[in-house]
């Protein structure tokens, strides 16, 4: 397959409890990204809810191929004649009390053609600030990977961005996606040196978008969307609040670097 270059587009959110009023602000930040050339856009981790509480999006979950969410992501795909990631949403698990955390990828013809399962569950406890997704998510289990007319993208979800063997697992790939919901806190301290790794040792390009801003429940998240190139270099970012970091992904820019640092030819393990 002839690998093309894209124009690729990180949609940044401040998701609230309201699957509506989310879909609405989504549609806005799509319509914005495909008006600059976006041919990829992603959506990040949770964009249809965030509410007060984990049970609100265990609550907000759909059975996979059906629901609201995933028929505006079908439509919105569709309509544009573009690829969606949905960066993750609520899905059905086999248990009653826990969702899946799922990326689903939306061809131009509003086909959903992947998913992902986030397989590494966030816990942080620090001070009254405290996580466990193991409590209300059931976790995946399988890396993923897809072949797209824009090369071969890696999937994953938020915490899956501190296990660098998943990613070496999917290698070589032309795009990591890494839509989130990390924590001011942790945000602050890890999130930019983690991306950035993890372009530099793949020589690929890197898009993560996350939700940015102070939520109707008080929860803040960190934000900084970006896209960043095999050399680690930030391409585009978007701080805080709703926006886009929009891109090019240049395959003679991987081949380039691939070539004069062949890193990845050097593996031993």
């Amino acid at each position: 397959m002839n690998k093309q270059n894209c124009r690729i587009a990180a949609l940044q959110m401040v998701s609230g409890p309201r699957v509506g009023d989310n879909l609405k602000s989504a549609t806005r930040l799509v319509d914005e990204a495909v008006a600059q050339g976006a041919q990829l856009v992603v959506l990040p981790e949770y964009f249809p809810v965030i509410g007060a509480v984990d049970a609100d999006r265990v609550r907000a979950r759909e059975a996979f191929g059906h629901g609201p969410i995933q028929d505006w992501l079908a439509e919105t795909s569709a309509r544009h004649g573009i690829w969606i990631v949905a960066g993750s949403l609520p899905l059905a698990a086999s248990v009653p009390d826990k969702m899946r955390n799922a990326t689903l990828v939306y061809d131009a013809r509003g086909a959903c053609v992947q998913r992902y399962d986030k397989i590494h569950l966030f816990g942080f406890r620090k001070g009254e600030e405290h996580y466990d997704e193991a409590a209300f998510i059931e976790a995946g289990d399988q890396p993923v990977a897809i072949d797209t007319p824009f090369g071969r993208i890696a999937l994953s979800i938020c915490y899956d961005l501190r296990f660098p063997e998943l990613y070496r697992a999917l290698s070589p790939v032309d795009l990591i996606l890494v839509p989130a919901a990390f924590t001011d806190t942790t945000g602050r301290a890890h999130w930019e040196i983690l991306l950035r790794a993890r372009a530099i040792e793949n020589q690929c390009y890197l898009l993560a978008v996350g939700q940015g801003g102070r939520h109707e429940s008080g929860r803040q998240t960190h934000g900084n969307s970006m896209i960043i190139d095999p050399w680690g270099e930030i391409l585009d970012r978007k701080m805080k609040g709703p926006g886009i970091a929009i891109a090019d992904l240049d395959h003679a820019r991987i081949a380039e670097i691939r070539q004069s640092l062949p890193a990845l030819a050097h593996r031993k393990l």
